[in-house]
């Protein structure tokens, strides 16, 4: 069998952005994996719960397979998945809930990234063009009620991503790293939130009005806007990109 051009890893690509992301892939001869709690219907799946860091190394060991021998022309890695549990503010919900959302939306991103770096070793060192994205928010910036968790995490999330940059750039070898705000897009996740309570969450309202008015982007239109900007992360001093930067930022 022929090996592809390109790999491309998208976490969560069975719902929201990351399913656009798979569906829209610019890239010809490029073999997407999707790495979920649920099998995708068209693409390869490794399974693993960003909640369960016991599935994680399951990642890890297909990505060290997967770019041991790999000398096409780019692999990629795009972290989009989500964890979920509604909204509560500190100190009101579940304890145990709380604890499994900064797991799997904060720990799980580091993890994973971690275990791609590792892997990506060998392509890196072949002159495959290697990089790693960070899906964000502007909650990593903005202060949202009812967010504290999940704006804790993207902000994590992004300093992260300063950091390793940094490092890459230290060492003078990729892969590349970049994290992206994606700005408002109308996904499951987003008409889930429009549903919540108020009290919990008072930006409900808000969310709930963007919606239907249509002051979105859908999944596609922020899918295309991320997949034009990814290529300027192969240059050899990545940025950071915003929201702002592929599309409509809540701000």
């Amino acid at each position: 069998m022929r090996e592809a051009r390109n790999l491309v890893w998208i976490t969560g690509a069975t719902s929201g952005i990351g399913e656009a992301l798979a569906r829209t892939c610019p890239w010809p001869e490029t073999d997407v994996v999707s790495l979920s709690r649920r099998p995708h219907p068209d693409l390869a799946t490794v399974h693993f719960d960003l909640a369960a860091p016991e599935t994680w190394d399951a990642v890890g060991d297909h990505l060290t397979e997967r770019l041991a021998s790999f000398r096409g022309e780019r692999a990629v890695f795009i972290h989009n998945a989500l964890h979920f549990w509604g909204r509560a503010y500190m100190g009101e919900g579940d304890h145990s809930t709380h604890v499994d959302e900064f797991t799997a939306n904060c720990v799980a991103a580091m993890a994973l990234g971690d275990w791609f770096l590792r892997a990506s070793v060998p392509a890196v060192g072949a002159g495959v063009d290697v990089g790693l994205v960070m899906m964000s928010s502007a909650a990593a910036r903005l202060v949202y009620p009812g967010y504290a968790i999940y704006g804790a995490s993207k902000a994590a999330i992004e300093q992260w991503v300063r950091c390793v940059r940094s490092e890459r750039e230290d060492r003078g070898r990729g892969p590349w790293v970049s994290a992206i705000r994606p700005g408002f897009v109308d996904t499951p996740s987003a008409r889930r939130e429009a549903e919540l309570p108020s009290d919990t969450h008072p930006g409900v309202p808000g969310i709930a009005e963007a919606l239907r008015e249509g002051r979105v982007l859908t999944a596609d239109e922020s899918a295309r806007l991320i997949w034009a900007a990814i290529p300027e992360q192969t240059k050899a001093k990545p940025l950071v990109l915003f929201g702002e930067a592929v599309g409509v930022t809540t701000s």
